[in-house]
């Protein structure tokens, strides 16, 4: 899991903005292409629904940059029923731990917190955001599957992820390091630059008791969580060869999948009105994610079998023994996307979905904190 953190932001309506950091004085050149667009190579968008405040983005940073950045039922088998189930944690992710250092950062920063940071620029804010792709790497460099890893960050993926959402590739820097890779191995990172009107920011003030949680299907384990996925492939004795067990699929198709690019579908629904809060659920899942976009004093129920979970989930809890506490703070459990509306906006969307933009009403915003589960 990478640690990410920076001001909170919402992109819902980010123009495509070019930005060169020249000087100590922010020397920016911007040119807006009139495409509302997401500046995201993976759409790591996650919850971002808290309003920035504009100190936040005036708070002194290095001299060179001076913009806000980022650092990059229990089911268990018969079969494994003496087997301890397997979490992410043992297999060497802490999420608490992570969690416990973005709190220690935001003591020194207040307002850290999201995957995106943002300046202020006259009526809108530049919004600056960075990720990797994470260990979904390690199964790429042992199946040889790299183009579908590239949505999620790479190369000739990267051009396909970036025609999805509308965006320019600007350029990129890469750099050999002898000795600090085996060879055939890399890693990556990705960049993402846009801006936002200062009175189209989501900010999650609005959200009230009542309001519902639409949900948008994901392609399955996206890039979070392989670092237990590793694990659970190791216990099952199975190879990226071999198929999920009852699909026609193998295991390394089903895991190596590319992430979903949201852009498109998310700007359409925010366009017709009533979208109140947006979390991206990548690591931490429901359980971390969601809470994130609620003003203080409410929390969220999930209807948990109202959206069908993806085989490759099941298979994962099955073959390691994971509870289901676990599976839903690791893995999006097929629910990449989840949106905060109002119930008359949440009617309407549902109604408008087809089947290439399936949604569904997956929970409700209740008094309280956290998630729970019915």
């Amino acid at each position: 899991m990478n640690t990410n953190f920076g001001a909170s932001i919402d992109l819902a309506r980010c123009n495509s903005t070019s930005l060169s950091l020249c000087s100590p004085n922010l020397e920016i050149s911007v040119a807006k292409l009139h495409v509302p667009v997401l500046r995201y190579f993976s759409n790591r968008l996650s919850a971002y629904s808290f309003a920035p405040k504009e100190s936040l983005c005036r708070r002194s940073r290095k001299a060179s940059t001076r913009i806000l950045y980022s650092i990059s039922n229990t089911y268990v088998d018969e079969s494994n029923k003496n087997e301890v189930g397997l979490t992410y944690k043992s297999a060497g992710v802490d999420i608490d731990a992570g969690s416990e250092l973005v709190k220690r950062i935001a003591k020194m920063t207040p307002g850290i917190g999201g995957f995106g940071g943002l300046y202020p620029f006259g009526d809108s804010y530049l919004v600056a955001g960075t990720d990797g792709v994470g260990t979904k790497l390690k199964l790429a460099f042992e199946t040889g599957i790299h183009d579908t890893i590239g949505i999620d960050l790479v190369i000739k993926g990267i051009v396909e992820g970036c025609q999805q959402s509308e965006c320019v590739l600007l350029g990129g820097e890469t750099a050999e390091m002898p000795d600090f890779y085996a060879d055939g191995e890399y890693d990556l990172s990705g960049f993402a630059v846009g801006s936002v009107k200062k009175d189209s920011v989501i900010n999650g003030k609005n959200i009230v008791d009542g309001d519902v949680l639409i949900g948008l299907p994901s392609s399955g384990i996206h890039s979070n969580g392989f670092s237990l996925v590793r694990r659970v492939l190791t216990r099952s004795g199975l190879s990226l060869k071999d198929n999920l067990p009852g699909e026609s699929a193998t295991l390394a198709e089903a895991l190596m999948a590319p992430t979903v690019i949201y852009v498109k579908q998310v700007l359409d629904i925010i366009s017709k009105g009533g979208v109140k809060g947006i979390a991206h659920i990548t690591g931490g899942g429901f359980t971390d994610n969601i809470p994130r976009v609620f003003p203080e004093g409410l929390g969220a129920v999930i209807f948990k079998d109202s959206w069908v979970v993806p085989p490759i989930f099941k298979w994962i809890q099955k073959a390691g023994s994971v509870e289901d506490a676990e599976m839903r703070r690791t893995f999006n459990m097929g629910i990449g996307m989840v949106l905060v509306v109002s119930k008359e906006a949440a009617l309407r969307l549902l109604e408008d979905a087809q089947a290439t933009n399936v949604a569904y009403r997956i929970g409700e915003v209740v008094k309280g904190d956290g998630v729970s589960y019915q």
